[in-house]
């Protein structure tokens, strides 16, 4: 019988499998935006997400966004029947999308389907941008995305909203809602506004400013705003702000030293000297007509000046706080990261001359704070 060797033959390890490849990279390209139709879904949101994100920008040079529509089938009744929606892309595409605009109706009482609920999950589970206007806070809401979030709906909803998602922190006298990755507007205009502040968090306040004059609609009205504004009738007609405001925005910056308005410092007190009114009544006209107050359209209006300075490349934060009228680079740094969520200096390295167009998924911006 042949002797055993004293030698422990070395052993032979499997060899283990191989880890997946990585998926491959995005081809550079504009940002995806889809919008999920479903029945009886509100025409003017859909069609505020249009002119926002799905027209062509020939004066820009490039693209900002790839606009999809989708809807669980291929024929879909818009509000009332108003008219039908065809030909659109299956809800599959919502699976390829950067942000998904998430559907809204009157009907808020009725559940949504199920299909369009687990289409907003799996977006959400991968890391897209949720949005949500006007009734959209109850898809959102249904899809269970909204938990310990903040969100705003519109205001007749308010009760019923509470009532149905208790866990969910509505914000109800506001116009829209960032929250980073989900966001939500309150009602009908309102869905511009949130349109509007995506394009000025995603491409900078300069592309923000020349999608609104081709809107011929307000660049900035800060999230915070009321939802709805008291307008009792006048005794005589009220004047447009329209002039004042014009004036105003060619002298943001000027310095102090002479008369309001003629070099000086531009004041509240200011803006009533040229409008001719005092202090109180030009308050009342822009609580009517605007919606805010004097002082906060003038600090809006100059953190957007900065921040097209800053893109325009302007290094110098005092030369910038200076020229925009905020004072100080303690001020600037304040203020524009309570409006952008973002430093002097990361809003320069994401915003600044040089920086790349934004391709692919855009990284969520901090929450905006409400007042």
């Amino acid at each position: 019988m042949p002797q055993e060797s004293s030698q422990l033959r070395p052993r032979t390890r499997p060899t283990p499998p191989a880890p997946p490849a990585p998926p491959a990279p995005r081809p550079p390209g504009p940002h995806r935006v889809v919008v999920i139709v479903d029945e009886n879904s509100n025409p003017f949101e859909l069609g505020c997400a249009t002119e926002v994100f799905g027209l062509r920008r020939p004066e820009l040079g490039r693209e900002l966004y790839d606009f999809t529509l989708c809807s669980p089938e291929p024929d879909t009744r818009m509000r009332d029947g108003f008219f039908t929606l065809t030909s659109v892309a299956g809800l599959d595409a919502a699976d390829r999308a950067d942000t998904v605009i998430v559907p809204n109706r009157p009907d808020t009482d009725v559940p949504r389907r199920p299909a369009v609920l687990a289409a907003v999950r799996r977006a959400h589970a991968r890391g897209a941008r949720l949005v949500g206007f006007c009734s959209g806070a109850f898809t959102l809401a249904e899809a269970g995305v909204l938990d310990g979030r903040r969100a705003t709906a519109h205001w007749q909803w308010a009760d019923s909203f509470r009532e149905r998602f208790p866990a969910v922190r509505l914000e109800p006298d506001v116009l829209f809602v960032d929250d980073g990755d989900i966001l939500t507007a309150a009602g009908s205009s309102a869905a511009l506004d949130l349109g509007l502040h995506l394009v000025r968090r995603d491409h900078g306040a300069e592309v923000a400013n020349s999608v609104s004059r081709r809107l011929v609609f307000a660049a900035h009205r800060d999230g915070g705003q009321r939802q709805f504004v008291e307008r009792p009738v006048p005794d005589v007609p009220d004047v447009s702000l329209a002039p004042l405001l014009a004036w105003a925005q060619e002298r943001l910056g000027e310095p102090a030293g002479a008369a309001p308005g003629a070099g000086g410092p531009l004041t509240v007190t200011a803006l009533a000297a040229r409008a001719g009114v005092s202090p109180a009544t030009l308050h009342r006209r822009f609580r009517a007509q605007l919606g805010t107050t004097p002082l906060a359209w003038l600090t809006g209006e100059r953190v957007a000046l900065a921040c097209r300075l800053i893109e325009r490349g302007e290094e110098r934060l005092d030369v910038v706080a200076r020229r925009s009228g905020l004072g100080t680079t303690a001020s600037l740094r304040a203020r524009l990261r309570r409006e952008t969520g973002l430093s002097p200096s990361g809003y320069r390295a994401r915003f600044g001359p040089g920086t790349p167009a934004p391709a692919g998924r855009i990284p969520a911006a901090a929450a905006t704070a409400t007042p």
